[in-house]
């Protein structure tokens, strides 16, 4: 018979952050998320640095990508959840809800038709750390093109006056 009391993760997180989800994962890990932080067993990544994450749920995997740098690979992380239900469902609406509220502004520049450059503007949910700046280039948009370097600046130059960050 299963005990109706949630199993608390082995991990321990930092003064200040607390434990608001969490899921088993195969292989005896666990991935569990606080106010501030995504918690991939013993790897913390700041909701911030979550460029994004999806959910198939027919595998039960959770796939989180980190931001990363232009002509970098992302670093992906692929979690098979070992359970589904309510923990499964809050762990997911949290990693929704954190990674959408990490993002200041989003603003899609068309260069070539519709290929261009994304602004994106980041920070912690939490308000509390600086904004973080990148720019995300559609396939076959090249960010060494001089043109494409002057329209994502001007982008960028347009996006901070909007937050009045400029």
């Amino acid at each position: 018979m299963r005990s109706l009391r949630r199993q608390r993760p082995p991990l321990v997180v930092p003064p200040g952050e607390r434990a608001l989800a969490w899921a088993p994962v195969e292989g005896g890990s666990w991935v569990l998320g606080t106010r501030d932080a995504l918690y991939l067993d013993s790897t913390r990544l700041p909701w911030e640095q979550v460029e994004a994450a999806t959910w198939d749920v027919d595998r039960s995997l959770l796939r989180v990508s980190e931001v990363g740098s232009w002509g970098e690979p992302r670093v992906e992380h692929a979690l098979t959840l070992l359970e589904s239900g309510r923990d499964a469902d809050r762990l997911l609406q949290l990693v929704r809800e954190r990674v959408t509220a990490s993002v200041v502004i989003s603003r899609h520049v068309p260069i070539d038709g519709r290929r261009g450059v994304r602004v994106v503007a980041r920070r912690a949910p939490s308000g509390r750390s600086p904004v973080h700046w990148v720019y995300e280039y559609d396939a076959g948009v090249d960010p060494d093109d001089p043109f494409v370097q002057t329209a994502a600046a001007q982008a960028l130059d347009a996006a901070r006056d909007d937050l009045g960050l400029a």
